[in-house]
Order: structure tokens, then sequence, then C-alpha cells
């Protein structure tokens, strides 16, 4: 694989400050990455509203999410090569190209399937921006700062998906769901426009040939994968048949096994779609099973507390978003915080309080009933937030930071594909357990029932997030242990 000189900003060595050029190319990547992520999650508060405006079934409706989460899972793992062949400004305006088509189309649908084919759109775009982001940090910053850089990512990653429903409350309340659309579309074509204007390439780009039977592979594997799980929730409502679920996750899972089989022979000559060598690395291996068990609890749990809220203890839209935003708001600003402290301290000191006090919350949410007031699920939130922040901004840092320079771009789609899988897995099993238990009881018309439900999903994200207490002694800083044990091999 032969690098190709595109008048790129080469990759910083540690020490010294940002120039103000990088700065400024991280901080128009920051912004379209927030637009982008906050859309994942919009969706969810305006599924009534879909089904009473379009005329269509709460199957149908749920499509919006679940196409949104199908389509990231089939475009984020061609990211890594697709990062290493084209340029950053190629990539930043393709992605926001899409991204601002969809929304347009979604805002204007006339029926349904206008509507599902602007939301597809829409996540090809949004697929392409957090690995974007993530590469051209780990590229422009020196390790000293690392921290500091990925406490901002990580509130592109954890703020914009939980304020994503406060958002959509609001607009909900007051405005047809069309709005979600029509606020986010200025914004995606302003961020778009300084991009072409002031953006600079970073890295070098390769002439490495793209793999159509890997793309292929990848598509049937972790599409498969997360639409089977998506079909879980479906079932323990009592709608649909078990035989797509079935067909799709053995698809997927064959697909999958393929895929990967598949990347191993092409990286023996530096052509793989997705690098998988990244796993070579100790602290990069470790970071994602301990991200994967964090993304499954936090996923399930947002999907789940609002529907406690409003049917549990039956809040308005609107209060119900108010309730999580103190919570999103912390996580998001606690970021660059929590990245200072990760440069000089390492990341012990941070995942093992971190861990603790996400279990912790989650463990108190197991205690909900109709009777919980209002003021101690807002702190239980906003504390629950903190262990989560406490957490992501020191596994993304360390896990990339743990991998060679040309491994970052391959890292990021893995980081992005893991939380992708691991959100669907957490949702898929969380809300089919909380619809079984909510029938079981009465159904979502009686309060105790939600409760009962939701209790018992807070159970098996408090289980999983204990685990992550164990992981949270094991991860290093990269830079504090030998550099060959913190490298995956390079490539030749």
């Amino acid at each position: 694989m032969s690098a190709i000189d595109t008048g790129s900003t080469p990759a910083v060595s540690d020490g010294g400050l940002i120039p103000r050029r990088d700065m400024g190319v991280i901080w128009v990547l920051l912004a379209a990455a927030f637009v982008a992520i906050l859309n994942e999650t919009t969706m969810n508060m305006a599924i009534p509203h879909l089904i009473d405006d379009l005329g269509i079934t709460p199957l149908a409706a749920q499509w919006v999410t679940s196409a949104f989460m199908l389509t990231m899972a089939v475009v984020i793992p061609t990211t890594g090569f697709l990062l290493q062949r084209f340029t950053t400004r190629q990539m930043f305006l393709t992605a926001l190209a899409l991204f601002s088509a969809g929304t347009l189309l979604a805002a204007l649908a006339i029926g349904f399937p206008m509507l599902l084919g602007g939301r597809i759109v829409q996540a090809s775009g949004t697929a392409i921006m957090m690995p974007l982001l993530m590469t051209t940090v780990m590229n422009l910053v020196p390790p000293s700062s690392r921290g500091r850089m990925m406490g901002r990512v990580s509130i592109v990653i954890s703020l914009a998906p939980a304020i994503g429903p406060t958002l959509a409350g609001f607009l909900l309340d007051h405005f047809s769901w069309r709005s979600i659309f029509v606020v986010v579309l200025p914004i995606a074509l302003v961020a778009m426009f300084i991009g072409w204007r002031w953006l600079t390439n970073v890295g070098e780009q390769t002439h490495a040939p793209l793999d159509a039977l890997s793309i292929v592979l990848s598509a049937f594997g972790f599409g498969g994968l997360v639409f089977g799980l998506s079909q879980i929730g479906e079932l323990s409502g009592g709608e649909g048949s078990p035989l797509p679920m079935a067909i799709a996750l053995i698809v997927g899972a064959i697909g999958l096994a393929l895929f990967l089989w598949r990347q191993v022979v092409l990286q023996r000559k530096d052509d793989a779609l997705l690098d998988l060598r990244v796993f070579a690395s100790r602290d990069f291996s470790l970071s994602m099973v301990q991200m994967f068990l964090l993304s499954i609890a936090f996923f399930g749990a947002i999907t789940v507390l609002p529907l406690f809220l409003q049917k549990g203890l039956s809040l308005g839209t609107t209060e119900a978003g108010l309730v999580v935003l103190p919570g999103a708001l912390a996580m998001g600003l606690l970021g660059p915080v929590i990245g200072r402290i990760y440069d000089a301290r390492g990341t012990r000191i941070l995942l093992i309080p971190g861990s603790i006090l996400a279990a912790s919350m989650l463990w108190l949410f197991t205690t909900l009933s109709t009777s919980t007031p209002v003021w101690v699920l807002i702190v239980a939130q906003t504390l629950l937030s903190m262990g989560l922040a406490l957490s992501f901004t020191p596994l993304f840092t360390a896990s990339l930071a743990s991998l060679k320079p040309r491994f970052y771009s391959y890292g990021s789609a893995v980081i992005s594909t893991i939380q992708q899988v691991a959100g669907a897995a957490g949702i898929a099993v969380m809300m089919a357990v909380f619809t079984v238990i909510v029938n079981a009881n009465g159904g979502t018309e009686q309060p105790a029932a939600v409760a009962a439900g939701s209790r018992t999903t807070f159970v098996i994200a408090a289980v999983i997030a204990t685990l992550t207490i164990v992981g949270a002694f094991v991860i290093r800083k990269p830079e504090d242990q030998p550099h060959e044990e913190g490298t995956a091999p390079a490539m030749h």
C-alpha cells in the first residue's frame, strides 16, 4: 500500500501547543458530528406522532430508528478504509452532503416511505462523521493533550444522543415532527459551508483497492445482526414472526464470520477493509470489551427511562426530557475536565470511580416505583451520567493511543461499530424484557406494570455495568507502559 502526497497536514509529535489552524479543523468536525449524532435519538420521541400523522402501525414507525441504526451498522465498518483512501475534506463534505440531503428529504416527506428514505440517507452521512473526527484528533493532537481533546469528543458521543429526546420533546409539544429536521438542516448546511471554505486535509492517503466482497459480507454480517436484534423487542410485544429474526441473526453471524476471515486474509497485503490488527494491542482489546458492556447498559437505560417517566410517573414529553437534561449536560461539560485528568494521571483514577458510580446508580434504579420522587430520578440520572463520562473519555483515548498512527482510522471504525452493535443489543434485550413484564402485569396503561418492567430491565443493566468494575483495574494509559506492548504491529 503506497501513500500519496495530498498536501495534507502531517501527524504531530508529542509536545507543544496545537496550532490554531489544526484546532479550527477539530472544532468544525466537532460541530458537524454533534449535529449528526443528535439525530440518532430524536425520533424515538416522535413515534406516537408519526403513527397518528402518517397513519402507520407502531411496528412500521419503529423503523425510523431501526433503519437508522441498521444503516450505521452497515456503513461504519467501511470507514476505516474510506479514511485511508480519501482526503479529510472529501470525507467531510460527503458526510455533510448526505446528512443534509437526508434531513431535507425527511422534512419534506409526504409519506412514510419518503421519511424512511431520508433517515437512511441521513444515517449514511452520520456513520462517517465519528470515525473521521476521532481519526483527525489522533493525527493532529500530541499524546500529552489527547485526553483533553477526547474529552471534547465525548461531548459529541454522550451529550448529543442524550439531549436528543429533550430537544425532540420540546419541539413535538409545540410543532410538527417535521420541525426536528427543519431545525437541524440549516445548522448542517452552515457546518458544510465552513468546512468547504476552511477545512484542511490531515494525514496521508493510499491507493488501496476497494474489496467489494468485504463490503457485501460487512453488510450481511453487521446489518443482519442489528436487524435481528431489532426484531426481539417487536416479538416480545406480540408483533411479527420469529422466522425473520432467526434468519437475520443466522445470516448476520455467518456474514460476520466470513467478513472477519476475509479481513485476516487481506491484511497480509495491507488491503483489508477493516484491519483487525488493531486487536494486537492489549489495551485496545480490553477497552473495546469495556466499551461494549458500558454501551449495552447506557443505551438500554436511556431507552427505558423515558418510558418510565411518561407511563410510570405520568410526566409530559417535555417534563420527561427535562428530567434527563441535567445528566446530559453534566456528561458533556465534564468531558474536557476528565480529559485533563487523564492526561495528567492516566486511566484508573477515572475508570474505577466511574464504573462504580455508574453501576451503583443503575442498582438504585432497580428500586423505582410509581411513588419515586422526580428529584431522586434527576439526581440519580445525573450521577449515572457522571459515572459514564468518567469511563468513556479515558476509554476512547487509551484505546486509540495504543495504536500506531496508520491504524487510527481502523481503530475509530471499530469503536463506532462496537458502540452501534452494543447499543442495538442493549435496546433490543431491555425493550424485550420491559415489554414482556409490562404486558404480564396489565399493559402500558398501568403505571405499576411500567414500573415493574423498568425495574427488571435496570437489573440487567446494573449487572452488566458491575462487570465493568473489573475492567477498570486492568486498562492502562499507553504512555505509561513499554512502547511495544501498547501498539499494534506496523504495516509493511
